[in-house]
């Protein structure tokens, strides 16, 4: 809309002084066209704006002036706390509206404290998700953001690994993990206790659709509180076993890597290396199935030594691959 936009444009004078039409231009994301009729209209409405031809030329507010459209929306407030997240604000619909709460923050600051802010944001990023990995597809977050917000009840399908299900859910909260989105709620007829709360993936839902119904949240549910605790126990449930390996000297470099902090503290433990250079360690690992893929990325540079479970298992493997391959040549 254009009188967000000239909003905007004013908002960028008063805090960063003399700008040029085409930096205006890149800020707005419009054309320069559109800027100069943007300046006139300012000009016409009585805001002192004062034109500089030539190649140190620009636009900026006559001294002394400030517009007092300084004061944050509820939604504008709400979205500085995703202030370095720009990308999950985007995810969220607030991007436009973070932009501006900006915009208005800096307005507000004195001159000192908001070239300071300036200062932050070119030398401090937040990049929420990991490396090498796209970003989950989430078409349906915005419909499950705004349930979030107004306490409407979702009905839902969704895929888990043995099949789809139909859930009707309370969606409590939202948190991005590793730049996943999960959505914290209760299924319909649950009991208030926080043990029946349910975490799922926001990708994995295969429809949304709003029931029109408001719902009460648990009394006393505080979603960082319950997300500690749930990741708490998810990361015990996560490690069953034990494995006792033995490791060459390229392993061992790679085990942090793989293994993150397991592999770093089973390193950190490790037995006297042998004539070759090979230690033995021992790691906690997850399930079998898991571990035994887990452990094959170590390739030959590692040998399982024990439990007797998980040895048989990566030797039935590597002799499943071997023979598969074999058949091939």
């Amino acid at each position: 809309m254009r009188a967000d936009r000239l909003l905007s444009l004013l908002l960028l004078l008063q805090s960063r002084g003399r700008m040029t039409a085409p930096q205006l231009a890149a800020e707005l994301e419009v054309s320069v066209r559109t800027v100069y009729r943007d300046v006139e209209a300012l000009g016409a409405s009585g805001v002192p704006v004062r034109a500089d031809r030539g190649p140190d030329g620009g636009y900026e507010l006559m001294a002394g002036y400030r517009t007092r459209l300084t004061g944050l929306t509820p939604a504008e407030a709400e979205s500085l706390f995703l202030a370095g997240a720009p990308g999950p604000a985007r995810d969220l619909g607030l991007g436009a509206v973070l932009a501006t709460a900006r915009l208005k923050l800096q307005a507000a600051l004195p001159a000192e404290l908001a070239e300071r802010t300036r200062v932050l944001e070119d030398r401090f990023h937040l990049d929420a998700p990991t490396w090498f990995r796209e970003a989950d597809p989430v078409p349906y977050l915005s419909e499950v953001s705004h349930a979030v917000w107004e306490q409407r009840t979702l009905a839902v399908e969704y895929r888990r690994w043995k099949g789809e299900v139909r859930r009707v859910l309370d969606p409590l909260g939202l948190v991005l993990k590793g730049g996943i989105w999960y959505l914290v709620a209760r299924a319909e007829g649950a009991e208030d206790s926080e043990g029946s709360v349910r975490t799922y993936r926001v990708a994995r839902f295969l429809s949304v659709r709003a029931t029109g119904e408001v719902f009460e949240r648990p009394a006393g549910f505080a979603l960082a509180a319950h997300w500690e605790e749930s990741s708490r126990r998810v990361e015990a449930m996560r490690f069953q076993g034990v494995a006792d390996l033995r490791l060459s000297p390229a392993a061992q470099k790679l085990l942090p890597a793989l293994f993150g902090t397991e592999g770093a503290k089973a390193l950190a433990g490790a037995g006297e290396a042998d004539a070759e250079g090979w230690v033995r360690v021992e790691m906690r690992v997850e399930p079998t199935a898991v571990a035994v893929g887990d452990l094959l990325k170590l390739r030959d540079e590692a040998e399982v030594l024990g439990p007797p479970e998980l040895r048989r298992a990566v030797a039935e493997t590597v002799a499943a691959l071997a023979a598969r391959y074999a058949a091939s040549t």
